[in-house]
C-alpha cells in the first residue's frame, strides 16, 4: 500500500530542507518504490508499520476493528539502503522525449539492484526517485519491466503497485518535434516487453551490453536489434550512391572478406562497421526505405540482398507495399533462416513502421505494445502520424496472419497428387469394374480365388460384382449381371460380347502400359474366366447375335468409355 511521508524537516548542513515524498510496496519488508524532493538521508522518514500495533481490539464497533501503522522508532527501525540511477542512467532524448529508458539501462539497474540485495541482505531497499514526473515515470517503467523480464512477474503483478501511485505516472511521446497526440503508459510498456518475452524476442541471458552500447552510438553505425531477425538502423552513407557495375573498376575494390573492409578507403567508419557485422551475423536482406545514400553492391557483392521500398519521410507505407514486406520478410526469416536489416535515414519512423507491422502481424502485438516493445530496444522508434497508423491498421495485419496461417494448414490436409501413371491405371480400373460401394449395398470381403472349378458352373459371387459410384443409383440388372426374365435359374449370368471385348481391350491396354498385373487386375482375368464358360441355348443365340455386328460394335462401345484406339481381336473363350 502506498504511504505518504509526508513533509518532514531535514537538517542538512545547518539549513533546513523539506523532503517531501511517497513510498510504495513492492517486495514485502524488501523493496521498495520511493520519489524524494531532496535526496534521501538517515534522517529522512521512512514509514515503517509496527507489526504488533496492527493486532484489532475486538470490539462490537466497526472502526475500531481497523488497524492504524505506527511508526517505529528510529532506534527499534530497521536500517535502510536507499539507491537511485537519476544521475547514472540517463536518457537521451532527440526533443521532447524523456523515455522510456531502454534495455541497456535494464541491465544496469539489474545489475546494481542485484549488488545492492546481496550486499545488504538484512536491510531494506528503497529504490528512489526525485518528485518529477518524467523521472518517476522512468523509474517505475524500470522496475516493473525487471520484475516480468528477471523476476518472472506477470504483468498484472508487477503494474499492480504502480497503480496505487499518486498522482498517476506521465505517459511517455514520441521523438517528433510536433505536439504530441498519441501517449504510451506504463502498462504498454510492461505488457509489449512482457509478450516480447512470451514469443522469445527479448532475452537477457545472451544480451552484450557492450555491443549493444558500441553499435548505437551515430559514429558506429547507430543500428539495434529490434527481435533476433529484424536489425533497425540508420541509413549508410558513401560517396558513390549507385550500382556499381562489374566492368567499373571500382567493382574491384569491393571488400569480399571481414578482413578487407578495413583497408578500403571509399567507405565510411559506420558503413564499414554495418557491413562488417552484417556479413558476420548471417543477414541475408537488406530493405532500404529512403532515398538512396550508398550503393548497394557492397552488399549485394557479399551475398547480401538489397531491396529497395521507398516511401516519403515522415509518411506511412501503402498497404501493398507492406504486404510485399511481410510476405518477403516471413520467407527470408521462416525458409532462408536468416535476419534482415531494415533502415530508412534515420532508422525509427518509416523502419518502425514495417518492423512493427511484421510483429503484429506475426505476434499479435496491439499496437502500443510493439510502439513500446521497439522503443525499449531502440529509442524514438515510430514518430507521429504513424503510431496512429498501427493502431489503426492492427487488426488487418493479424487477419493476414490468420488467413496464411489457414492457408497453410487446408495445404497440408489437402492429399498430395500421385503419378500420371497411376491416376491413368487407376482410372481405368474404375471405368471397368466401379470403385465404390453403393449405399446400403452389403457385399463381403473379395476372397481369395484358386481354381474357377472350386464353384458350380451357374453360381455367381456377388463379391465380383462391380457397384456404382456413390451418391449415384444402382445400374441396370445386365451391367451387373442378373439373369433376364426369360432366362432360366440354373443358367449362367449373361455378359454381352461387346462389353467382353472392351474389357479385355482395355486390360491389355493396362498391361502395356503397367508391364506387369497388378492384384486388381488378376481379379478381372478370374472373372472374365468365370463368365466365359459355356452359356446356355438362350444366352447362345444372344451371342450369335451380337456376333453379326462384328468388330464395329466393339469401336463403338470403346467410344463411349474411352479412347482405346485399336483394340485387339477378342480372343474366343475355351470351353
Amino acid at each position: 500500500m502506498p504511504r505518504e511521508s509526508g513533509a518532514s524537516p531535514t537538517k542538512s548542513s545547518g539549513a533546513t530542507a523539506v523532503c517531501y515524498g511517497q513510498v510504495i510496496e513492492f517486495i514485502q519488508d524488501k523493496l521498495y518504490l520511493a520519489s524524494y524532493t531532496h535526496p534521501p538521508t538517515s534522517h529522512t522518514p521512512f514509514p515503517w508499520p509496527d507489526r504488533e500495533a496492527k493486532t484489532p481490539r475486538r470490539t462490537h464497533h466497526k472502526t475500531s476493528s481497523r488497524s492504524t501503522p505506527v511508526a517505529r522508532p528510529a532506534a527499534a527501525r530497521k536500517s535502510i539502503v536507499y539507491f537511485s540511477i537519476d544521475q547514472t542512467l540517463m536518457y537521451n532524448a532527440f526533443h521532447a522525449d524523456f523515455g522510456p529508458l531502454h534495455i541497456g539501462h535494464l541491465y544496469r539497474f539489474a545489475i546494481t539492484l542485484h549488488e545492492v540485495l546481496a550486499d545488504n541482505p538484512e536491510r531494506v531497499v528503497v529504490f528512489w526517485s526525485y518528485a518529477d514526473s518524467r523521472r518517476r515515470a522512468n523509474s517505475a517503467a524500470i522496475l516493473a519491466c525487471y520484475m516480468v523480464l528477471i523476476q518472472n512477474w506477470p504483468p498484472h503483478l508487477a503494474l499492480a503497485p504502480i497503480a496505487q501511485m499518486d498522482p498517476p505516472c506521465m505517459p511517455f511521446r514520441d521523438a517528433g518535434y510536433s505536439v504530441a497526440d498519441f501517449g504510451l503508459t506504463i502498462q504498454d510498456i510492461v505488457y509489449g516487453v512482457w509478450r516480447a518475452k512470451e514469443e522469445k524476442l527479448i532475452t537477457l541471458d545472451n544480451f552484450n551490453l557492450e555491443e549493444y552500447e558500441t553499435y548505437e552510438r551515430v559514429e558506429n553505425g547507430d543500428f539495434n536489434w529490434i527481435s533476433p531477425s529484424f536489425i533497425a538502423l540508420a541509413s549508410p552513407q558513401d560517396s558513390i550512391q549507385k550500382p556499381i557495375s562489374k566492368s567499373d573498376p571500382k567493382h574491384a575494390t569491393i571488400p569480399r572478406t571481414v578482413e578487407d573492409i578495413p583497408k578500403n578507403e571509399d567507405m565510411g567508419g559506420p558503413f564499414k562497421n554495418v557491413l562488417s557485422y552484417f556479413m558476420q551475423r548471417n543477414v541475408g536482406l537488406v530493405v532500404r526505405l529512403n532515398d538512396p545514400l550508398y550503393s548497394p553492391s557492397y552488399f549485394t557483392a557479399n551475398g547480401i540482398q538489397h531491396l529497395d521500398m521507398i516511401f516519403d519521410d515522415g509518411t506511412c507505407p501503402t498497404m501493398p507495399t507492406v504486404r510485399k514486406f511481410i510476405r518477403i520478410s516471413h520467407d527470408m526469416i521462416n525458409v532462408k533462416k536468416k535476419a534482415i536489416g531494415v533502415h530508412c535515414k534515420a532508422g525509427l519512423g518509416r523502419t518502425g513502421c514495417l518492423i512493427g507491422a511484421y510483429l503484429i502481424y506475426r505476434h499479435g502485438f496491439t499496437a502500443n505494445e510493439v510502439i513500446a516493445f521497439m522503443r525499449f530496444m531502440r529509442p524514438g522508434m515510430v514518430v507521429g502520424p504513424q503510431q496512429h497508423w498501427l493502431h489503426l491498421n492492427q487488426n488487418t495485419f493479424r487477419e493476414w496472419w490468420f488467413e496464411d496461417s489457414m492457408k497453410e494448414k487446408m495445404a497440408l490436409l489437402q492429399p498430395s497428387t500421385p503419378p500420371r501413371s497411376i491416376l491413368r491405371n487407376s482410372k481405368m480400373r474404375e471405368a471397368s469394374l466401379g470403385a465404390c460401394t453403393p449405399p446400403n449395398a452389403k457385399r463381403s470381403a473379395l476372397g481369395e480365388i484358386h481354381s474357377n472349378d472350386h464353384s458350380p458352373a451357374n453360381a455367381v459371387d456377388d463379391a465380383f460384382l462391380p457397384a456404382p459410384t456413390p451418391g449415384q443409383p444402382r445400374k441396370t440388372s445386365k451391367s451387373y449381371g442378373k439373369l433376364s426374365s426369360k432366362g432360366s435359374e440354373n443358367s449362367a449370368p449373361y455378359i454381352h460380347q461387346d462389353a467382353t471385348a472392351e474389357i479385355v481391350a482395355m486390360q491389355r491396354h493396362v498391361e502395356h502400359a503397367s508391364g506387369e498385373d497388378s492384384a486388381d487386375e488378376l481379379q478381372v482375368h478370374m472373372r472374365l474366366r468365370r463368365a466365359s464358360r459355356t452359356p446356355s441355348a438362350a444366352q447362345a443365340k444372344r451371342r450369335a447375335a451380337s456376333a453379326q455386328s462384328g468388330p464395329g460394335s466393339v469401336r463403338k462401345v470403346s467410344g463411349r468409355v474411352g479412347s482405346l484406339g485399336n483394340a485387339p481381336p477378342v480372343p474366343k473363350a475355351k470351353s
